[in-house]
């Protein structure tokens, strides 16, 4: 056991942890840890154990991490049990006890020196491998090596690397910096050897631990027993849950047929890539293969790649199967019926929900099919073995391999409708047994879950567009909050887009000329806009009135549902509906208002963005079924034909070829009901134009040289130093009182930094109390959020982002590029130039007299 005062809390390794008695709570703990390396160590939990020292015990909650040391003693315990540290005497004493402490030797801690072997001359500007031997031997076993500063002022680098020092000779990597050759004499000291305490193998048996947490962290309502029957049923089945990217199961209760009759083979050419992106389709390419997912071909069929970046930098390797699409036969497999799956929820009172891990790479393909996936790069031709994304008859494969997965459990233990499964029960046991009975299935036919996707035990969820709970079934908000949501009308071009929707449906709406009377007065000319309170009341009963029956109805499955779409310059708008009998009814309305890049998108692009964001939003209702799409946009036609696609529309297009979809042109004159979603005004402070905080959310991290908590990076603490930053203060106080910005004459007293910190006033935010500055660039397409750092900060952050191990000791650029990833001052470029221009490491590393040159082997 290991009593560290630099820990702020007391751990114990894992596998130890699982073997001591204690009650083992998987839980997800509000603070973080890190390594003496600046590395983060994963906490699992926390375990309530007795500790003993001395002839005492000790109860005391402890954290469960991956460490080397079995256990650590750390300050929240030698406080909280009063433990005093006599370092002189080599004890600790608690209670009049005097426990003695037991130190490593000077001998056992001191660095071990490597000499060379034999003399060695490297060449200039180049690296080699020099045999060393240690000064002296049996002190310890492992070690790393690490260069002395009377090396690395000479220009000479040593890569740290482990090293065993039981062998005769042990390899050292040299690299000389210099210009000109550099001479190793024999017996010199070349490196460092520094101990490592051990070498711990990660138990193979403990990965349940790495992935129950987040599976377990959100269990509200359940007591701890039931919590500990939760996890004893998770931890049986945790081969079931994927444990990365490449952990995809297979299935092969049923594979993936691509029925294209009497179709002579396809053959598209390879479009043309730039160098950068052969590369990274050609990594992509060997990713697949080593994963199993792809293989080579020498079929007929080929289709050409497209490379999607996605929202995260990394990019997304997409196959362009509309021509294949075109000619395959449709399969007819039907879909359950939305009402009645909804029906067989009535009396549940658990409710919970699983996510497949890439589920249609966990789907074989026929053998005879596999060549029609053929696409090519430019370098081979390859083919799956796995169903890919884009195949228009992949939703009815899916559901029909769900259904014989589940049958028999389907409508008494679950519930599934294409990928969406849930879980039901009328009590928890009834629930933990259903679960169990749907695992097993899933687990006999080799199938993998999300982990981070699947939720548990929950009273209320959302299911096919309904929220489901014990109470029954109700309409999910969502489709119809653009219409509940509508703000007052406040100019009339406001007024005549709400009109033009209730215009759309007044058929339904009984006495509607009536009804819309006031609110048609203040559309006419020469008319004063006068909100009453008449105008009030009529627009409150449409409201109502396009939200009720017979307005808004279920959907039904054996109805085709129809899409309207359309954009304007404030935001896009779509209705769902079906033609039952002779009249159109509205399933689900949506809207959203555009942000300010997308403001600057063409018509096209907006009517376009209109249908993606559409279709996503009703996916539930359109996946696996032939639907209407109907714009008041003639050019969209182009998009089934679009040659070859790239970025965004890339991007777009591919996520479109999983919907079967007919595009028709109505004018606009008789595409009202979705015109008047794309126009709905935008409220203040409304969801979408915050939503950006959210997504670009900055999370801190700074290293620290001792396991501790990040308290210091808190929205407590920060603020605290912003406030006693005189440059910073002034303007968060401001913000903290009023989003006015305040006068030249209120801020005249104040520094030129806090007058600099002024002119940004528009793009200062607040978030928990702390100053950031919202960063966008030049064309709307990036946005980020930066710290407002105060001046006492400075240092510790440049430490971090130029000085540690991730900083890497960078030029200005990169440096100053990372800083500003996170955080903002006044005169950061400055700071930065001078920090990384005053660094000693990077001037031992540099030769500023001499042009470089490449670095050649030896």
């Amino acid at each position: 056991m290991l009593v560290d005062t630099g820990a702020n809390v007391t751990l114990v390794r894992t596998d130890l942890a699982q073997k001591l008695k204690g009650n083992f709570i998987y839980t997800a703990p509000n603070i973080s840890l890190k390594t003496a390396t600046g590395e983060k160590a994963e906490i699992h939990g926390k375990l309530d154990a007795a500790i003993e020292c001395g002839s005492r015990k000790f109860q005391h909650k402890i954290y469960v991490a991956d460490i080397t040391d079995p256990c650590i003693l750390g300050l929240d315990f030698l406080q909280k049990f009063n433990f005093m540290v006599d370092l002189e005497k080599n004890e600790i004493r608690t209670g009049g006890e005097e426990i003695p402490l037991f130190s490593a030797s000077a001998e056992d801690s001191k660095l071990c020196s490597v000499l060379a072997k034999e003399k060695t001359i490297i060449p200039a500007r180049s690296e080699c491998l020099i045999q060393g031997v240690p000064e002296a031997s049996g002190k310890f076993r492992y070690a790393v090596t690490d260069f002395p500063s009377q090396i690395s002022q000479k220009g000479v680098l040593v890569a740290a690397t482990l090293v065993d020092l039981k062998k005769e000779a042990i390899p050292v990597r040299v690299l000389n910096l210099d210009h000109k050759p550099k001479t190793i004499d024999k017996g010199a000291v070349i490196a460092t050897c520094e101990p490592v305490v051990d070498i711990v193998a990660r138990p193979q048996g403990l990965s349940e631990s790495l992935r129950l947490p987040s599976i377990l962290e959100n269990l509200e309502g359940l007591n701890e027993e039931q919590r500990t029957a939760v996890k004893e049923l998770l931890q049986e089945f945790q081969n079931l849950f994927s444990t990365s990217d490449s952990d995809v199961g297979r299935c092969n209760m049923t594979q993936h047929r691509i029925n294209t009759g009497n179709h002579p083979p396809i053959k598209q050419y390879p479009r043309r890539l730039p160098l950068a992106k052969k590369e990274e389709a050609e990594r992509l390419v060997k990713e697949m293969v080593d994963n199993g997912i792809i293989e080579e071909s020498s079929g007929p069929w080929a289709s050409p790649i497209v490379l999607v970046k996605k929202k995260d930098g990394s990019t997304r390797f997409c196959v362009d199967y509309r021509k294949l699409n075109e000619i395959t036969i449709k399969d007819s497999y039907p879909l359950p019926r939305i009402d009645d799956t909804l029906d067989a929820l009535n009396g549940s009172q658990w409710f919970s929900t699983l996510d497949l891990k890439s589920g249609y790479w966990q789907v074989e393909i026929q053998p005879e099919d596999k060549e029609k996936t053929a696409f090519t790069t430019g370098q081979g031709l390859w083919q799956f073995k796995v169903m890919p994304f884009g195949l228009c008859n992949a939703p009815a494969t899916f559901e029909r391999l769900m259904e014989t997965v589940l049958r028999g459990l389907t409508s008494e233990a679950c519930l599934v409708y294409l990928d969406d499964i849930i879980i039901v029960g009328r009590t928890f046991q009834e629930h933990l047994n259903n679960i169990r009975k749907v695992f097993q299935r899933l687990q006999k036919a080799n199938l993998k879950l999300s982990p981070k996707k699947c939720r548990f035990f929950r009273k209320e969820v959302s299911y096919l567009g309904h929220i489901i709970s014990a109470d029954g079934v109700k309409t999910d908000p969502e489709k119809t909050k653009a219409v509940v949501d509508w703000p007052r009308p406040e100019t009339v071009h406001d007024l005549r887009s709400f009109l033009g929707l209730c215009t759309y449906y007044r058929r339904f709406v009984r006495n509607f000329s009536a009804i819309a009377r006031p609110l048609h007065k203040l559309t006419e000319a020469r008319t004063n806009f006068n909100w009453t309170e008449e105008c009030e009341k009529s627009f409150n009963s449409l409201k109502q009135a396009l939200i009720t029956s017979p307005v808004l109805t279920y959907p039904r499955t054996d109805k085709e549902f129809i899409l309207d779409t359309d954009a304007s310059n404030e935001g896009i708008g779509a209705v769902l509906s079906q033609k039952i009998g002779n009249e159109e009814c509205v399933i689900a309305y949506f809207s959203k208002s555009l942000g300010k890049p997308e403001r600057n998108y063409c018509v096209t692009r907006k009517e376009l963005l209109a249908i993606v964001k559409s279709i996503e939003h009703f996916h539930h209702y359109l996946y696996g079924r032939k639907f209407l799409l109907r714009t008041d946009h003639a050019s969209l036609r182009w998009l089934l034909n679009f040659r070859e696609p790239e970025g965004q529309i890339a991007r777009w297009i591919q996520r479109l070829q999983e919907y079967d979809f007919e595009i028709q042109h109505r004018k606009g004159t008789s595409h009202g009901n979705a015109d008047a979603l794309s126009r709905r005004p935008c409220k203040e402070n409304c969801k979408h134009c915050t939503n950006a905080e959210k997504k670009f959310g900055m999370e801190t991290d700074i290293s620290v040289k001792v396991i501790t908590t990040e308290d210091a990076w808190s929205s407590s603490e920060v603020q605290k130093a912003q406030l006693e930053d005189p440059a910073i203060r002034p303007i968060l106080e401001r913000k903290l009182n009023s989003e006015d910005r305040p006068s030249w004459q209120e801020i005249a007293p104040e520094s030129p930094t806090t007058k600099r910190y002024w002119a940004l006033w528009d793009s200062l935010h607040l978030k928990d109390g702390v100053l950031y500055r919202k960063w966008e660039s030049d064309d709307g397409s990036s946005c980020r959020w930066q710290l407002i750092l105060p001046k006492s900060r400075i240092q510790e952050v440049l430490r971090e982002t130029h000085d540690s191990a991730s900083g890497g000791h960078f030029g200005v650029m990169k440096t100053l590029s990372k800083t500003r990833e996170r955080f903002y001052w006044d005169r950061l470029r400055a700071d930065v130039e001078k920090w990384c221009r005053e660094c000693h490491a990077c001037g031992a590393r540099k030769d500023p007299k001499q042009e470089l040159k490449a670095v050649s082997a030896l």
